[in-house]
């Protein structure tokens, strides 16, 4: 028995197996929920950018994001299905020692508020994601070892043919709902909430809490902090998002995001009056007023012409700065009223760049990409 090499031997390609198995289905869970989320997490993506000023990649962080889910979604079922594992084994363990460093950094030197290791599933502090990262190398390194002398690419027609199945799969899915939506939303606003409703229970859960914004002034790069009430911080152009604290003397973390829902007008806040309308409010979520596609302003008009059979409103919201009162025809559209809402509550509303939201008596009742109108 003493002869028989440690690789060779059956206690240890059994333990093997079980650490396969683990980081696959770990890998798996991880790289679904976040490919489910484009969106999510590209803005984690976004805070790890400011955070180590790498601010100039922000124009393909989309991309990335949906490469780099797909990828561990791709790396998870090749493990589990026992596809050239030495060459997954190798990049997976690259992969760990790297996001391993990563998030040692989060949670000392360079604070990151979420890692976005689970999306919004699970919301781990760095500390936890350095964590599970350091019980699941030790895991990934005993597959590496295990099958170490195996060749790397040597793929046989079967194993080629499941890598590319699982590589259309893992990009397809975060590929579909960056155009569409996540087919499982975890936010606040998901379908059924009452906004009202919703921020009165948050107010009365945070009644010993201070909650306060972090933002970063784009021009001189200088971090400030704002509170709840103070709306100075809704200038998009002036002011960018990186961090939401909670001060409070419970230990449980409290979520702010549900209180962040401001809208205004170039008068001020107008978010209770347009939360309390009776009926439909039909709601065009537009990023970028001058990036809309053809097909989606033929969409959105097709909107504002349901909502005038109905006799309902319809408003625009943007995070565009807005000084005047401000108006905007999609397609020749009759003219709909802008109002200004902060981009990160908007695209935790609706992970789209244009969309539609629609609220019954304060209600979310629908949400859709401009894709799906």
């Amino acid at each position: 028995m003493n002869n028989i090499p440690l690789r060779n031997r059956r206690s240890f390609r059994l333990f093997t197996h079980f650490c396969r198995v683990i980081v696959a289905i770990t890998f798996i869970f991880s790289g679904a929920v976040k490919s489910m989320d484009p969106w999510g997490t590209a803005l984690s993506v976004n805070n790890y950018l400011v955070t180590y000023g790498l601010e100039f990649f922000k124009p393909i962080v989309m991309i990335f994001s949906i490469w780099l889910c797909g990828a561990e979604l791709m790396m998870g079922c090749m493990l589990l299905f026992k596809v050239r594992i030495r060459m997954c084994s190798t990049f997976a363990t690259v992969s760990m020692i790297f996001f391993t460093i990563l998030t040692f950094l989060s949670a000392t030197v360079m604070p990151v508020e979420d890692c976005g290791c689970f999306g919004d599933v699970i919301k781990l502090t760095p500390m936890q994601s350095f964590i599970k990262n350091l019980i699941l190398l030790p895991l990934i390194l005993v597959v590496w070892w295990r099958y170490k002398p195996d060749r790397m690419f040597a793929f046989s027609r079967l194993e080629f043919a499941l890598a590319v199945l699982f590589c259309c799969f893992s990009m397809g899915v975060g590929t579909y709902c960056y155009y569409h939506l996540p087919p499982v939303d975890l936010l606040p606003y998901k379908v059924g909430t009452n906004i009202a409703h919703a921020m009165d229970e948050a107010r009365n859960r945070q009644q010993q809490s201070e909650v306060v914004l972090v933002y970063r002034n784009r021009r001189t790069g200088k971090l400030r902090e704002f509170s709840l009430d103070d709306k100075a911080w809704h200038n998009e152009n002036r002011w960018e998002w990186v961090d939401t604290r909670v001060l409070s003397d419970n230990a449980d973390r409290v979520e702010p995001m549900i209180l962040e829902f401001y809208i205004s007008d170039e008068q001020g806040e107008v978010t209770d009056s347009l939360l309390s309308i009776k009926g439909n409010l039909y709601i065009l979520c537009v990023t970028n007023r001058n990036k809309i596609s053809h097909k989606c302003e033929q969409r959105l008009r097709s909107v504002v012409e349901r909502a005038a059979e109905e006799q309902a409103p319809v408003i625009c919201l943007t995070p565009e700065p807005i000084t005047r009162p401000t108006y905007h025809s999609f397609a020749d559209s009759k003219q709909v009223r802008c109002y200004n809402i902060d981009s990160k509550t908007l695209k935790t509303m609706l992970r789209a760049n244009t969309g539609l939201v629609v609220l019954t008596d304060g209600i979310i009742t629908r949400k859709s990409n401009c894709t799906d109108i």
